[in-house]
């Protein structure tokens, strides 16, 4: 009975081997199985006169080939490479948006710059005046057209995120219900590895979405925790996330945030590692948030240089120019927080900040915040960089600092009973995520160009030496009833002149001439900035005239003086130094850096991952080669076993038979 009994038991083994095997081969495209191996064990021998005699084979266990540090890697290799690749693909969006070539914004404000010169060349074509206003026109429009782009990316982000907060929650709760099968079946002293092959799946797939750290509990459960500490899964209970916005409440920025305890908890971007959901919060947090800011910065500032030089002109009919643009309000007030009650909007709704552009040229496109560190004193950090700038507000002023050309200032100070922040209090400054939002062309008759400079020079009818305008520049524009006096520059050499408007004792006063240097003159009417070049002579004289001043008769409709200067604009340093009309290459630029820098950091982290999990795989993986090479050895043992079994079953049938006779 013996030798039946080991074949038997070999049988059993060898069928359970096969079965194992054949299970490998059929699972061999199951994402997440793992190899499983027959562990054999030699059932102990029975004593006898002459030794231990053998009793066969038992099954041990099914082992589950698997490697906790490599699966560990792997998957936090693929949560890096997902949030990258998101973070790349929705940046290659982005710089669709801010194409160049003739159908870009940077065309489109050059080609409005340049229609100016012909204006300048005939300011009576009503013609050229109307291409003008068709490149403004156009100009503001594709403005909009990338604002509306922005939103609508924002939008399909915004709802990107909102879908894979649900499949985190999802693979959270399935979680949890294979963690409660899994502790069930830890009673049976086997383990099941279906189930942790499974659990283990779903692990990765919410790696997809989040980087997470799973720490095992001792009765065979594992807890899953984001953003390293804080616990989506423990045991069989799930703390559901959510997208919310941030803690200024600003609805261009979101957080992921966890629901425990019924508490709802703001997780730090930075922490969460990787993971589609941080890669793509931060890609609408930062990058896009830049987007914003670069159109929004060359919207105003643009529109802003355009209508105060148009100001500076007259219309054909003689009138002070007005805004080409719509005018954009900077004047919006952000949210403020108290730190004592976080979740309170605002601790005083009377307390607001207001800013005014006072230098087109040395705006940066970032967001700020204010951080009052008394009633009266605080800080002013650029977040594009984290440069901070320091403020003491001296009452009743209501100005608070300048930073990059925009003064804040805070006008309930200046109430009859001044409304003052607590210590703590922030405001959140957007200056430009709206600028491009509405901006249109005011007027569209072109007759309301004010092309025409309010000033003009005359040159001294019996001058003698080689002197020459270089430019005349009006700096303001206020138009009277009456004609205002003209300024007269009298040369006395060379290199010297008196000044008519010299006050209280006009010409008098002896000035140096330097070519080089513009003469300028604050004036009732205009003030302005002359330049002059050549060798003038004593008796020479240049004046500057009120253009409609009929002593003159001078036609300020052949005046194409401030069409020329609004040409001129497209030359003006503006975009960290960069012309205006490089300020839309300079934005293209940022933007392209940003998107190659994603787009190789996508392909190193996909190259990583990659490698890992190819080293996972060949320890857990399922080899059709080696299976197949198992099945012909387990075929063997089994017919070998049923061999013995037949031999054992011949014994018995001989013993039988001898006991018969």
């Amino acid at each position: 009975m013996s030798v039946l009994n080991i074949g038997t038991r070999a049988l059993q083994a060898n069928q359970i081997a096969l079965q194992t095997a054949g299970n490998n081969i059929a699972n061999v495209n199951t994402p997440g199985y793992s190899r499983q191996s027959v562990v054999l064990t030699a059932v102990a021998g029975q004593f006898s006169g002459g030794g231990y005699v053998g009793k066969g084979v038992d099954v041990q266990t099914i082992q589950r080939n698997f490697s906790t540090f490599l699966t560990r890697q792997a998957t936090l290799a693929s949560a890096t490479q997902n949030a990258d690749l998101a973070r790349s693909n929705k940046l290659n969006q982005l710089q669709d948006i801010f194409s160049g070539g003739s159908t870009g914004l940077g065309a489109a404000v050059s080609d409005m710059m340049n229609a100016f010169s012909d204006v300048a060349s005939a300011p009576t074509d009503l013609t050229a005046r109307t291409v003008a206003l068709t490149r403004v026109d156009e100009t503001a429009g594709r403005f909009r057209t990338a604002s509306q782009a922005l939103d609508d990316l924002q939008t399909g982000v915004q709802q990107e995120l909102s879908q894979k907060a649900d499949a985190i929650n999802t693979l959270a709760r399935n979680i949890a219900d294979v963690n409660e099968e899994i502790a069930r079946a830890q009673g049976s002293g086997q383990p099941p590895n279906d189930l942790l092959d499974r659990r283990d799946q779903l692990v990765r797939e919410l790696n997809q979405y989040v980087q997470t750290t799973s720490i095992p509990a001792d009765d065979g459960t594992v807890g899953i925790f984001l953003a390293g500490s804080q616990p989506l899964v423990l045991g069989t209970t799930v703390s559901p996330v959510s997208i919310v916005s941030d803690e200024f409440g600003d609805p261009l920025k979101s957080k992921l945030a966890i629901t425990r305890d019924g508490q709802q908890i703001l997780l730090d971007e930075n922490a969460l590692g990787g993971g589609e959901v941080s890669g793509l919060l931060r890609f609408q947090n930062n990058d896009l948030a830049e987007g914003r800011n670069l159109l929004g910065r060359l919207t105003l500032a643009i529109t802003m240089e355009m209508n105060a030089q148009h100001k500076l002109g007259l219309d054909l009919d003689g009138n002070a120019g007005g805004d080409l643009f719509t005018t954009i309000d900077l004047n919006t007030t952000a949210n403020i927080r108290a730190p004592e009650a976080p979740a309170k909007v605002n601790s005083n709704p009377l307390v607001q900040i207001t800013m005014t552009v006072t230098d087109t040229t040395q705006l940066a496109a970032s967001d700020y915040t204010i951080n009052f560190n008394s009633a009266t004193s605080g800080t002013i950090t650029r977040l594009s960089d984290g440069k901070v700038t320091n403020f003491t507000q001296t009452l009743p002023s209501t100005t608070l600092a300048t930073v990059d050309g925009i003064t804040f200032d805070m006008p309930s100070a200046a109430l009859a009973t001044p409304q003052v922040p607590t210590v703590g209090d922030r405001f959140l400054i957007k200056p430009f995520s709206t600028s491009a939002s509405n901006v249109a062309r005011v007027f569209s008759t072109p007759r309301q160009l004010a092309v025409a400079s309010p000033i003009a020079g005359a040159m001294g009818t019996t001058n003698k030496g080689s002197l020459q305008q270089v430019s005349l520049t009006a700096l303001s524009n206020n138009q009277t009833a009456t004609p205002h006096a003209p300024v007269k520059l009298t040369f006395t050499s060379a290199t010297t002149y008196t000044r008519s408007d010299e006050l209280p004792t006009p010409d008098t006063t002896v000035y140096t001439f330097d070519p080089n240097t513009a003469i300028t003159a604050v004036d009732p009417l205009a003030n302005w900035s002359l330049k002059l070049t050549g060798t003038p002579k004593a008796g020479d004289t240049f004046t500057v005239v009120d253009i409609k001043d009929p002593a003159y008769k001078l036609d300020l409709k052949l005046n194409g003086g401030n069409a020329t200067a609004m040409m001129n604009l497209r030359d003006k340093a503006m975009f960290d130094g960069a012309a205006m009309t490089d300020g839309y290459a300079s934005a293209i630029s940022q933007i392209g850096i940003r998107t190659q820098s994603a787009s190789y950091a996508a392909t190193v982290s996909s190259s990583i991952a990659a490698n890992l999990e190819k080293d996972r795989s060949a320890v857990s993986g399922v080899n059709l080669d080696e299976e197949a090479a198992k099945l012909i050895q387990f075929q063997q043992a089994y017919q070998a076993s049923a061999k013995m079994i037949q031999i054992a079953q011949n014994i018995f049938d001989t013993l039988i038979q001898g006991l018969g006779r």
